[in-house]
């Protein structure tokens, strides 16, 4: 893992197109800006579990016995 210091209005930037901006810092908490093209999904940690762990349960109430369709043996 990288760690970076920045300040308010600094940022970094990954790859060719993306920069997160720190915009704010207020005690413990910072608000960062995030610029990148419509095509890069961006989630927050908690989100992209949560979206993980739905795809996964839809994967598995989804699952089919193959043995059962025609042709199959």
């Amino acid at each position: 893992m990288l760690v970076l210091s920045r300040r308010e209005g600094e940022g970094i930037v990954i790859g060719d197109n993306v920069v997160i901006r720190i915009v704010e810092i207020r005690g413990d908490h910072v608000r960062l800006g995030i610029e990148a093209p419509r095509s890069v999904v961006i989630h927050r940690e908690e989100i992209a579990a949560e979206i993980r762990e739905e795809n996964a349960r839809a994967a598995a109430s989804a699952a089919v016995d193959l043995s059962r369709l025609p042709g199959s043996g």
